[in-house]
């Protein structure tokens, strides 16, 4: 298929096939409901919930948070949109108690991800983790060791996998329309909302010793605190790896790629001082074997010449080049003469992944985004802040999963856990 008959093809109705959620059979609705849990009530793990309500067949039976605000308001609307109120606890521990889990949601931030997540698979339920799939590198390898021979059905939160814009570019350069690809660009430029950066008591409603649980105990603001944990070092990590993650991981969907080489990363705060600790500025490098990634952010200033490029991949090939974005993508030739050529491709991202791991839950058979793909995805992003952190290029080595001649590097694999929560990754001897 050429390039003219590819978009001819792209044209004849696909799009709407391509992000649509699987159509309920008669057998499937007389099938017992699905019973969910929650680890995690803030906006996300809300999101998820009413994705999970929109595909239907599901009821969520209990919810934890460590803010009781957090954990009445998430009831009411659970017991308004489902007519039952979900029973309430402040531990995961306790949530995974409850009688008739079928599966749970963890939806916390990613420092409070692995140890929920260990326990769940111990428990033999279904899982669906947001991403990134842990705060640490090694965090998220004792993650797939554990899942590794086991039935539990995962799906990774990366919800841009159901792109149909993506899928289509996924397409269009494996039949080798672009030729092959020489360099790929990404980047996520917007301008970050600052909260109080002041020390203060954290609210009554929340429990912050365990809200930081396994990291370091911090002084509460409302800047590191619900949502905005996004830019603090201890616990989000950065744009990057809280936002960025999904291009990446896109970027490596597409292609076809598995994990980096080496990755150098330069960049730093610059606008945002004194009020996150993590960089504003960024530029990263990764160099996989199918061609060299960038990746750039700006979160300050980000009033942009082309905004309909701010949020988005390019992928430069030899035959031309292709724009991607979640809900569009466009075809710009090499011919100066020919036209750009753009197509729209509204998807509702989030519902359809969580269809996808419903409907897997029910039939027993894999979801689409392993626990092995969210971790590669995962390693890539936080190979860039170990680069960031140390100042030096790093090289990677897959099949080891080591970082090679450097132990400055080595030692942020994995981060001391606060006590009395222990690290699950054991060192091999």
């Amino acid at each position: 298929m050429n390039r003219r008959e590819f978009v001819a093809a792209a044209t004849a109705g696909t799009w709407a096939m391509a992000g649509s959620l699987p159509r309920s059979s008669a057998a499937e609705a007389a099938q017992p409901p699905v019973a969910l849990g929650l680890i995690g009530c803030g906006w996300y793990g809300m999101v998820d919930v009413k994705a999970a309500f929109k595909v239907g067949g599901v009821q969520v039976s209990a919810i934890c948070d460590v803010d009781s605000e957090h954990l009445a308001s998430s009831a009411d609307e659970i017991e308004t949109l489902q007519g039952s109120r979900p029973q309430t606890v402040k531990h995961y521990k306790d949530l995974l108690e409850v009688p008739g889990l079928n599966a749970v949601i963890i939806a916390t931030p990613p420092h409070w991800h692995a140890l929920p997540f260990l326990a769940a698979v111990a428990k033999n339920l279904d899982i669906y983790c947001e991403k990134p799939l842990a705060y640490d590198i090694r965090e998220a390898r004792a993650m797939v060791d554990a899942a590794r021979n086991r039935t539990n059905i995962i799906q990774i939160g990366f919800q841009r996998r159901q792109s149909p814009a993506f899928q289509k570019v996924r397409e269009y350069i494996r039949q080798g329309n672009l030729g092959r690809v020489v360099q790929v660009d990404a980047q996520i430029h917007y301008t970050a909302g600052m909260w109080d950066a002041t020390p203060q008591d954290p609210p009554t409603s929340l429990d912050w010793n365990l809200w930081c649980g396994p990291a370091p105990k911090l002084p509460y603001s409302p800047q590191i605190g619900h949502f905005a944990w996004r830019l603090e070092k201890t616990t989000g990590h950065g744009h990057l790896v809280d936002w960025g993650i999904h291009l990446i991981d896109a970027t490596r969907y597409i292609l076809g790629e598995s994990m980096p080489r080496s990755v150098q990363a330069s960049g730093g705060l610059y606008y945002f001082k004194d009020q996150i600790t993590t960089p504003d500025i960024l530029s990263v490098q990764f160099d996989f074997d199918t061609c060299p990634v960038h990746w750039r952010h700006r979160i300050w200033g980000a009033q942009e010449y082309a905004p309909e490029t701010a949020n988005g991949i390019f992928f430069y090939g030899e035959k031309g080049t292709v724009f991607a974005a979640d809900n569009r993508w466009v075809i710009l030739s090499q011919d100066r003469n020919q036209e750009r050529i753009e197509y729209k491709a509204d998807a509702d991202m989030g519902t359809a992944h969580m269809a996808e791991f419903l409907e897997a839950v029910r039939t027993r058979k894999p979801a689409g985004c392993s626990i092995e793909e969210g971790y590669r995805s995962t390693t890539t992003v936080k190979l860039a802040m170990i680069a960031y952190d140390i100042g030096a290029k790093i090289t990677w080595d897959e099949k080891t999963e080591q970082i090679v001649n450097n132990p400055a590097a080595t030692a942020l694999l994995k981060r001391p856990y606060r006590a009395p929560w222990k690290h699950p990754y054991q060192e091999k001897v």
